[in-house]
């Protein structure tokens, strides 16, 4: 067994285990085998670049364990996470008589991972599921915490459910068949949590670490995310600091049409965008903005929104932080030190008057601390 690092979510009855190793996708048979109670058919579903690198050594792995599984796999991308593809996946369930004691595999990257913990989550009601997340950015955050959802055309994530896996199992060696522009996305909220949470976990990644040294990286990112999860499962208090940059970043992925910049890029445009409202509005120290564009920038990331902000603020209304009248924004104190602060949109309106047109930076120019 190629385990590095276990991270336990404990949730009571519903508490399960991130395992994390290099190569550990050769042990994943035995692993998930003690889940299947029945001899209804494991559904994996997965989509068509996982399938063609990966497939291969999940099914061996699951014959050699005397797993039956049938692979549902789905087109790649953002643009494929909506509800037609959601039925797709009811579709491949009923076509393989998947009864309420059968398994879902999740086997993929964010997508893949939302999307079929929803359909597990509520096909005959709610069946088990497993994630396998592929890329850095489910493996440090989308495949922990039971957020599932699809697009709709109002807005990201806007239906969908909070169902928990029986268990993660996290091989970082896919990590070595991705693209660059992945592996960026992937760091972009690995720097989020170092925001938020960890000035030390920040600070590592302004000297970038190789992918080989990932799995450190991704138990961290588990680790903080685990705590903050069993504390408020349901996204009502703490757990909505993990949305830091994503108010901002959801809006740029809806405006750019869900195709043009993907998650962990706009991500990246709303930490800063955060970061400068923060502080102008003075609450938040001075200079964090420019650490941030810093880390973002030693991973090849662009840190500055190449579009006027003004678009984007009518669209926080669909976000599922806002209030009547305005959002709750996630900002820092500093780095490693997050909290939520409830904002007008004439009050963000105004915080960023003097634009983000081209390359017009917002350096900070007011008080704070």
């Amino acid at each position: 067994m190629k385990i590095e690092r276990s991270v336990e979510v404990g949730l009571a009855e519903r508490k399960y285990v991130i395992l994390i190793g290099r190569g550990i996708l050769e042990n994943a048979g035995d692993l998930i085998s003690p889940l299947c109670i029945s001899r209804s058919p494991v559904a994996v579903v997965t989509d068509t670049n996982v399938w063609r690198l990966w497939g291969e050594r999940l099914a061996s792995s699951l014959s050699e364990a005397g797993v039956a599984f049938e692979p549902i796999v789905s087109p790649a991308g953002e643009e494929n996470k909506t509800l037609g593809g959601l039925s797709c996946l009811y579709d491949g369930f009923a076509w393989m008589g998947l009864r309420r004691d059968g398994l879902v595999i999740a086997f993929g990257g964010g997508v893949v991972g939302d999307m079929a913990g929803f359909a597990a989550a509520t096909w005959m009601r709610g069946i088990r599921y497993v994630q396998i997340p592929t890329t850095l950015l489910a493996q440090v955050d989308s495949s922990v915490g039971g957020k599932t959802a699809v697009n709709l055309p109002q807005g990201k994530n806007l239906a969908g459910v909070f169902y928990q896996p029986k268990l993660v199992v996290t091989d970082t060696s896919t990590l070595e068949t991705l693209p660059e522009r992945e592996i960026r996305c992937g760091v972009s909220e690995v720097i989020k949590y170092g925001a938020i949470s960890s000035a030390n976990l920040f600070n590592k990644l302004l000297d970038r670490t190789p992918v080989g040294g990932m799995a450190e990286i991704a138990g961290e990112c588990c680790r903080i995310k685990s705590e903050i999860v069993e504390r408020d499962e349901l996204d009502s208090r703490r757990r909505m600091l993990l949305n830091f940059g994503h108010t901002f970043g959801h809006a740029i992925e809806k405006i750019s049409g869900f195709g043009e910049y993907r998650h962990g890029e706009a991500v990246a445009f709303g930490m800063v965008i955060a970061a400068v409202i923060g502080e102008r509005a003075g609450v938040t120290r001075p200079g964090t903005a420019d650490k941030i564009r810093k880390a973002l920038s030693a991973w090849g990331l662009d840190a500055d929104y190449p579009q006027d902000s003004a678009p984007l603020i009518p669209l926080l209304s669909a976000d599922k932080k806002s209030v009547e009248g305005g959002v709750r924004m996630i900002l820092l104190r500093r780095i490693g030190d997050a909290f939520v602060k409830r904002m007008s949109f004439s009050e963000i309106e105004a915080l960023l008057k003097p634009g983000m047109n081209g390359q017009t930076r917002l350096d900070f120019e007011g008080g704070g601390r």
